[in-house]
């Protein structure tokens, strides 16, 4: 699975951070990045989650 951020819809709100820190940080400016763009299979639930949990729908899977 890949994980992807919409730079323009990410706002900041750190949701995806919470759910899975080993796939999404926040870069300087405070929004989100991914660190990875293929998702290991431990933490495709949790990446689940963190889409599901995007107050602006700031992420895509693929």
């Amino acid at each position: 699975m890949k994980v992807f951020v919409d730079d323009d819809a990410c706002r900041g709100h750190g949701v995806c951070l919470a759910a899975c820190p080993e796939v999404f940080d926040l870069s300087d400016g405070g929004y989100a990045v991914t660190l990875v763009s293929e998702v290991p299979a431990e933490h495709e639930e949790s990446v689940r989650e963190a889409t599901a949990g995007c107050p602006e729908r700031a992420i895509r899977l693929g």
